[in-house]
């Protein structure tokens, strides 16, 4: 659950960002896991969503391996960039720390290897799946409507 005051939109990162909407001193607790809000998915779960929903969960969700399950943020965090250069949040599976001061109005980023090192690998399979065209959606399709044929 955020615990910080922000807000959305364009990001030069990557389509949709979280912009703070305060000033945050480094060392402030930004996020926290909140099972009451955050939800936890297993894999039956998530074989159970259609093609598209599945697609669209795999984008947002990150898999936490102390719970063993995939998280999906309930509020805006889930729009949080990847930064592996300079993020500005030190993010764990259950907690996200100012790494420095972040000044209003700028975009929180983080490196996402730091609690999910599946990321890159699972949207790398979307990919080469695309490429062979044996997919029903990448995430970043699925967000803008398209889909591809089953092979």
């Amino acid at each position: 659950m955020l615990l910080v005051k922000t807000r959305i939109g364009p990001s030069r990162v990557h389509g949709i960002g979280i912009f703070a909407a305060e000033f945050i001193p480094q060392g402030t607790v930004t996020w926290e896991y909140d099972p009451a809000f955050d939800t936890a998915y297993d894999e039956a779960d998530i074989a159970r969503m259609s093609p598209p929903a599945r697609a669209q969960f795999r984008k947002y969700a990150y898999f936490d391996k102390e719970l063993g399950r995939y998280v999906l943020c309930f509020d805006d965090l889930r729009f949080i960039n990847h930064s592996a250069d300079a993020p500005n949040i030190s993010a764990t599976p259950r907690r996200d720390v100012a790494a420095r001061d972040i000044q209003e109005g700028e975009e929180l980023l983080c490196d996402y290897t730091c609690f999910d090192d599946t990321y890159f690998a699972a949207c790398a399979s979307f990919l080469i799946a695309d490429a062979q065209n044996k997919t029903a959606a990448h995430p970043d399709d699925a967000a803008n409507g398209k889909q591809n044929q089953l092979a």
